[in-house]
């Protein structure tokens, strides 16, 4: 069963990047809880562990051994850029080849995440930073925007668009680990007066289509379904 480690980016003291009245332990926290419910409600056999559920100080090196001593087979830190820029970034240990395992794996969170998004991408880098250092694991650290900046502090204020990083993220986690989708996930079908307008298995999806409608339909009729 793969091990994944998710490791939201600061925390409690460590406010991490400010901006526009954000602060990025409360966003990477957010991202990494959806990314590991996305995963568990998704995914066969999949163990999941965060460095951390809540706002909460962690160290640098409890992260990494922690990771090291469950024996996780993927380390994936989730960050806010700040700086000025705009768009999406990741790092590798910077002694890593490009055709390593890791950089396989970067690449396809790197595609992923940028597809779902929308972002500016910014490219695959390279960094000596200690949790792409001190892992003993395929690791990846994620830079998701920039706080700093007003155009992407709006997305990153709003839920639905943090929803959306996550799921860049589960995608690319599993078409990396080539994880394999569970076979009795329930869907919720949408029904726009009297007419089937989909059936849709996210959360995020069944509101987008809510949304679409609302103010406009007659009546939207939500009903669970099974596969």
């Amino acid at each position: 069963m793969p091990k994944i480690f998710i490791d939201p980016g600061h925390g409690g003291r460590d406010t991490g990047a400010i901006g526009n009245g954000l602060l990025e332990k409360d966003i990477t926290l957010f991202i990494a809880l959806e990314i590991n419910r996305l995963l568990q409600n998704e995914y066969e056999g999949v163990l999941v562990q965060l460095s951390r559920t809540k706002d909460e100080t962690v160290p640098l090196e409890e992260r990494t051994d922690r990771a090291n001593q469950w024996g996780a087979d993927l380390y994936v830190a989730i960050h806010v850029n700040a700086g000025g820029g705009t768009g999406y970034e990741d790092y590798i240990y910077d002694r890593l080849d490009d055709d390593s395992a890791t950089a396989r794996i970067r690449d396809a969170i790197h595609e992923e995440v940028v597809k779902a998004t929308g972002f500016r991408d910014r490219g695959k880098k390279k960094a000596n930073f200690h949790v792409l250092r001190e892992t003993a694991m395929p690791a990846v650290l994620t830079e998701n925007g920039f706080i700093d900046r007003k155009e992407d502090a709006e997305k990153l204020n709003d839920t639905q668009f943090l929803r959306t990083v996550a799921r860049g993220h589960v995608n690319g986690i599993a078409r990396a680990l080539d994880l394999t989708k569970k076979s009795n996930l329930s869907l919720t079908r949408v029904t726009v007066d009297g007419t089937q307008v989909g059936a849709f298995a996210e959360k995020e999806n069944v509101l987008r289509q809510v949304e679409r409608y609302l103010g406009k339909a007659k009546y939207i009729v939500l009903e669970r379904i099974g596969m």
